[in-house]
C-alpha cells in the first residue's frame, strides 16, 4: 500500500483526483491540503511515500513546500503550468502530469511510483551493502538528487554530516562518515584516512611521499592523502 497526500487548492480539482485514484488500490491517501501551512502540517502527522502535489498554492508554491522537508516523499506533480517542469526534476519528482490529468498518464505515473518505491523499501529492508548501481536520494538545501552510488568518487567527513562528489555537485548529508562507511561496498570504496573515502574507480595515480607514505591522484584531479593505516591497502589494490 502507498499512503499518499494531495496538496491541490482547488477543491473541484482534489475532487475530480480522488475520483480517479478510486481506480488504484494500491493508493491510499491519507488525506489533503489546499494551502503550503496545512500541506507542511499534514506531510509531518502522516509522513506519506507520495505526494500528488500542484505547484502554485497560497501561501507558498510547491517547490517552496519540497525546500522545508528535510525528508522528501516520492512526488508527482499535477499543475496546468508546462513551465515548471524542467525546474520540478530537482526533486525527487516521479512525474509531472498537466491538467486536465489523462487517465493513461496517471497509471502511468502510479506506476513509476510503485517501482521506485519498491525498489527503496528493498534496499532499506535488506542488510547488504549499497552496490555501485544502487540508487540514492540526496537533498541539499532546495536540491536535490537521485545519485547512481557509483558515480560518487568521493565522500568527505563534515562533523556530524558527510559531503558527497559527484559529477560537479557536493552536497551535504547529515550522516557520518562512519555510518556511510558501514553501508558501502568495501570492495569499491575504501577508507583512505579519517576524513575520506574514495571510490577506487576514480582513482588515476598513486605516488610515494615522504616517509612512505602515498598520496592519490582521482580523474577529476584532486589529491588524497593516505593514512599509514591504510598504505598496505592501496599498495595491494595497485600491485605497488
Amino acid at each position: 500500500m502507498i499512503k499518499a497526500v494531495i496538496v491541490e487548492d482547488s477543491r473541484l480539482a482534489r475532487l475530480e483526483l480522488k475520483t480517479m485514484l478510486k481506480g488504484f488500490s494500491q493508493i491510499e491517501i491519507a488525506g489533503e491540503a489546499e494551502s503550503a501551512t496545512e500541506a507542511l502540517a499534514l506531510i509531518a502527522s502522516e509522513q506519506p511515500d507520495l505526494l500528488f502535489l500542484d505547484i502554485q498554492l497560497p501561501g507558498k508554491n510547491g517547490f517552496e513546500i519540497l525546500q522545508e522537508l528535510d525528508q522528501v516523499p516520492a512526488v508527482i506533480f499535477t499543475t496546468a503550468f508546462d513551465q515548471y517542469a524542467l525546474q520540478s526534476f530537482e526533486y525527487n519528482t516521479i512525474d509531472y502530469l498537466l491538467k486536465p490529468i489523462v487517465p493513461e498518464r496517471l497509471e502511468r505515473a502510479i506506476m513509476k511510483a510503485e517501482e521506485q518505491l519498491l525498489q527503496q523499501k528493498k534496499t532499506e529492508a535488506s542488510a547488504a551493502k549499497l552496490t555501485a548501481a544502487s540508487s540514492i536520494f540526496v537533498k541539499d538545501g532546495n536540491k536535490c538528487w537521485f545519485v547512481t552510488v557509483g558515480t560518487i568518487r568521493l565522500f568527505e567527513s563534515k562533523g556530524n554530516y558527510t559531503q558527497i562528489f559527484f559529477e560537479k555537485n557536493s552536497p551535504l548529508i547529515l550522516k557520518s562518515i562512519q555510518h556511510v562507511e558501514n553501508t558501502l561496498d568495501v570492495q569499491q570504496f575504501i577508507r583512505v584516512n579519517r576524513q575520506q573515502i574514495i571510490n577506487v574507480k576514480f582513482i588515476s595515480g598513486v605516488a610515494e611521499t615522504f616517509g612512505g607514505r602515498l598520496k592519490l591522484t582521482l580523474i577529476t584531479g584532486e589529491q588524497v592523502e593516505v593514512s599509514r593505516r591504510q598504505v598496505n591497502r592501496i599498495r595491494e589494490i595497485f600491485s605497488l
